[in-house]
């Protein structure tokens, strides 16, 4: 049995494991300045090169899931990856050659691989109430270590921010070494996944919602970026810093709150951030304007689909694959952007049209997003529905539950626990309140299924909600 300390450990170690191979991964690997710098230092085309490893981390996060399907060699792959990244940074030590091109194909994919295993360290060692402050925690520790990282490449040297960040990724492999071994820590974790072919239709639609939102991300790095590219000393350190904000900010909003809202605010900001590149001009003002807009969107993007897909994993037994193909949407995404944006710039493209192009693709996701709320509503019952339970009166919530009988009467004990579950509680919090064993709680919770014909805490909710919503 793991206890609360071991556990938030386990959590810790797993989150700092992740934060210090993204930080290396936002650096060098994908559009990092780093990768950048050595680029500019020696007069060498950037796009050739950003764009295959971008290619390759792509492919290692969509098919890692394929062939990694023991949740045993989940740490194996990781390591792997992360070994063979450090060996991929090594030609960029030296001169120019073939090797480069050959390191960024092989990092790329194996950074792609270790960021999808990822997702199995998430759904073990996170409860699923918590994920979305995992997601945030390694998103804002990542982005804080880049940005010294960034620093130090273009102030000081790029290849000492080379160094530092391979550094990251050496430190980040000693905490992967201390996460205990797959067997162990399954051993105290709440098994509360199954198998759901439902997965894939809400999987899919939030992919293309990614896919579609992070274009704009790509016209950021290929069209916004290069335009403030004599601001050198306040991008080093400020672009990433409306982004950790916003981060932080959707991290402590409170559950009343409306998340989904912050959505449209997102598009808005998107759209805020072309307009007002299309109307300003270039100086260190409209930089801190266009970036903190454009930025801050990011921030709220990136922490709503992460932690949709944390959600997801208790819904599959290959959280690997799940989280890689959905990670692999925002690399599609960016590459995309990257492509128009290389376009647009080849033909000198108005600000103007640039900004009508960007508005055009929040269109789009803005007529996608009510059909993947109700998709996502349908698969995660128990994040979407139980908000709509507890924003209820006492009167409502007991006339959802006499709207619909079971097949038998429940017991007072049952009813009781019933109630809990409605209200989002683990089994081991309702052994807690109502003072009994976790195991009594499982065969509560098992007659309440049988009598109510369902399968599932998930499929529950659902039925109670839809007779609800029913009438």
């Amino acid at each position: 049995m793991i206890n609360g300390a071991e556990s938030l450990s386990r959590r810790l170690k797993s989150i700092l494991a992740f934060s210090l191979l993204f930080a290396y991964i936002l650096s060098f690997q994908f559009e990092g300045q780093v990768l950048y710098s050595l680029l500019n230092l020696h007069q060498m085309e950037a796009f050739r090169y950003i764009f295959a490893g971008m290619v390759m981390h792509f492919v290692g996060l969509f098919s890692c899931g394929f062939f990694v399907k023991s949740s045993r060699a989940v740490k194996s792959v990781m390591l792997t990856g992360m070994g063979l990244c450090v060996i991929a940074t090594i030609p960029f030590f030296f001169a120019p050659s073939v090797l480069w091109i050959g390191g960024l194909l092989v990092g790329g994919c194996a950074s792609g691989c270790s960021v999808a295993s990822w997702g199995h360290f998430l759904k073990i060692y996170t409860p699923k109430n918590e994920r979305i402050k995992s997601s945030a925690d390694v998103l804002i520790y990542s982005n804080i270590i880049m940005i010294g990282v960034n620093v130090v490449a273009i102030h000081l040297s790029p290849y000492v921010g080379l160094a530092f960040s391979v550094f990251c990724l050496l430190i980040g492999i000693v905490f992967t070494l201390a996460l205990p071994s797959q067997r162990d820590a399954s051993a105290g974790a709440e098994v509360t996944s199954r198998a759901n072919s439902d997965i894939w239709k809400p999987l899919l639609l939030l992919c293309l919602f990614v896919v579609i939102i992070t274009i704009n991300s790509g016209l950021m790095y290929q069209v916004m970026n290069p335009a403030f590219q004599h601001l050198t000393g306040l991008v080093s350190w400020y672009w990433a810093v409306p982004y950790i904000i916003a981060l932080i900010l959707m991290r402590n909003l409170p559950q009343t709150v409306k998340h989904s809202m912050l959505l449209y605010a997102g598009m808005a900001m998107i759209m805020g951030a072309f307009i007002c590149f299309m109307l300003l001009g270039r100086n260190t003002f409209d930089y801190l304007v266009v970036d903190t807009l454009m930025l801050g969107a990011c921030g709220i993007f990136d922490l709503f689909w992460w932690s949709i897909l944390g959600e997801m994993l208790d819904y599959t037994d290959n959280p690997t694959k799940v989280f890689g193909i959905g990670l692999s949407a925002n690399v599609l995404g960016v590459f995309l952007g990257g492509v128009l944006g290389v376009a647009v710039t080849s033909v000198q493209l108005p600000s103007a049209e640039v900004a009508v192009i960007a508005l055009a693709i929040v269109c789009v996701t803005v007529a996608i997003l009510p059909l993947l709320n109700r998709q996502l509503v349908k698969l995660l019952k128990s994040h979407a529905y139980l908000a709509a339970y507890d924003s209820m009166n006492a009167d409502q919530q007991t006339a959802i539950l006499n709207q619909t009988e079971p097949l038998d009467p429940l017991t007072a004990r049952e009813q009781e626990v019933l109630e809990w579950i409605l209200s989002g509680r683990s089994n081991r919090e309702i052994a807690a309140s109502l003072y009994i064993s976790e195991s009594t709680v499982k065969t509560h919770a098992r007659n309440i299924f049988s009598k109510y014909d369902v399968t599932s805490r998930a499929e529950l909710i659902s039925t109670l909600l839809r007779k609800q919503n029913d009438n």
